[in-house]
């Protein structure tokens, strides 16, 4: 069997490295000139991390990420709303881990090298379709790409939210699906606050931050802090930014009224924006769940096949695990279809059902509700939502993602 993906980001280079694990050919086709360490923070929940581990990449993780300690849920004002430990902290047995998403896809490009060979991955390579039949896939790339096609057994893509080879599948899907809130993101070297391995996440429906830092700083004493800042000026009716509008530079004039509203005592947020020399904004958007990911030999995987808005960190993760999904099935299946249909089986309603909790607002959702029943603050947390009804929203999200301590522990079967 070979297979051929679409898209060198962490799904398709964690998709090269399980495939590899379990003995099948593929090589990656990568539409940007060259990989390059773009983004900024995210964590990895340590059922994906299991995952890593499983293939050898814990000491490159601890060499470039924290290991997260803790998670705080505050409201906009500071006022304590959940706590709990993380990763090694909270029984898994293994950790999770706050990482900026150049440094992550660094790691796993490196690893993609040494293990498959320099060639294994083809950049400059912007695929523009597909085609199949009874006994071949064949991807179609750009008159300007050094390679015009390529064939394969089975063609996965892994392309994130534009993907090429999902308009292919659903021509007529309808575009993007915008909620009305926009992120401004950005990373800056600073003093660490408390433990300098704690995340917080402060605020509500209309205004969010998320705060944790993602790696040691350049100088001693010093971590890089990755900070999110999120306001809702529209509703999930308004139509979505234009794709141009992505990724688009931030200022700290139009920022800094909505910094403004945070009253956090353990970090100076204004000071940390207005260290960061460039932070981006974007639009939070995701796509309705798909009833099918699998065409023939074609399938989809990660952003491509199940994008969803960034709460409760479970993006990469669950790109993640799909590698694995994938890679277990096609190494068990005696026909790369067969294989592709039972990856589709297992993954495809999981991540429809996290989707939907994700639009809920995900374990955010005990601050949302917090900001609902009383937007001006409390001093009675307990009389406006009860410790049960917090553990429920907190713990239920981990429980159908799949990341409860009994889940991730477990011997897998």
């Amino acid at each position: 069997m070979r297979v051929a993906i679409i898209g060198g980001g962490i799904g398709g280079l964690t998709t090269a490295l399980m495939l590899h694990a379990r003995g099948i050919d593929c090589q990656i086709f990568e539409a940007a000139p060259e990989v390059k360490e773009l983004g900024v923070g995210i964590n990895v929940l340590p059922h994906a991390i299991r995952e890593l581990v499983d293939i050898g990449l814990l000491p490159a993780l601890d060499a470039v990420a924290i290991r997260t300690r803790e998670l705080i849920y505050s409201t906009r004002r500071g006022q304590e709303i959940w706590r709990e430990p993380r990763g090694v902290d909270a029984g898994y047995d293994v950790p999770q881990f706050s990482i900026h998403r150049g440094h992550l896809q660094k790691l796993l490009y490196d690893a993609v090298v040494e293990r498959l060979g320099p060639g294994a991955i083809a950049t400059g390579q912007p695929c523009v379709g597909y085609a199949q039949d009874e006994g071949r896939a064949v991807a179609r790339f750009a008159d300007t790409a050094p390679i015009r096609s390529a064939e394969a057994d089975i063609l996965i893509g892994a392309d994130g939210i534009h993907s090429v080879i999902r308009k292919q599948m659903f021509p007529n899907e309808p575009g993007l699906k915008w909620n009305g809130v926009m992120m401004w993101r950005g990373a800056v070297e600073s003093e660490p606050f408390l433990d300098g391995r704690t995340m917080i996440v402060a605020g509500g429906f209309t205004y969010k931050l998320v705060l944790y830092p993602i790696a040691a700083g350049s100088t001693p004493g010093k971590v890089l802090n990755n900070w999110v800042v999120t306001y809702r000026p529209g509703t999930e009716n308004t139509p979505a930014p234009k794709r141009e509008d992505w990724n688009r530079r931030g200022t700290i004039e139009e920022l800094m009224p909505h910094v403004e509203k945070f009253g956090i005592d353990i970090v100076d947020l204004a000071g940390l924006v207005r260290a960061t020399e460039t932070f981006f904004e974007y639009p939070m958007c995701d796509r309705d769940p798909l009833p099918w990911w699998v065409d023939g030999r074609v399938g989809l995987l990660g952003d491509a096949a199940h994008p969803m808005y960034p709460v409760g960190s479970n993006g990469a993760s669950q790109a993640i695990i799909d590698a694995r999904v994938l890679a277990d099935c096609l190494a068990g299946a005696e026909h790369g279809r067969a294989g592709l249909a039972a990856y589709q089986a297992t993954r495809l309603p999981m991540t429809a059902e996290i989707v939907r909790l994700n639009r809920k607002g995900g374990p955010e959702g005990v601050i949302d509700e917090v900001e609902r029943r009383a937007p001006d603050g409390c001093a009675d947390l307990d009389a406006v939502i009860s410790f049960a009804e917090r553990e429920a929203i907190v713990r239920g999200y981990a429980s159908t993602a799949g990341f409860s301590t009994t889940q991730v522990n477990r011997a897998r079967a």
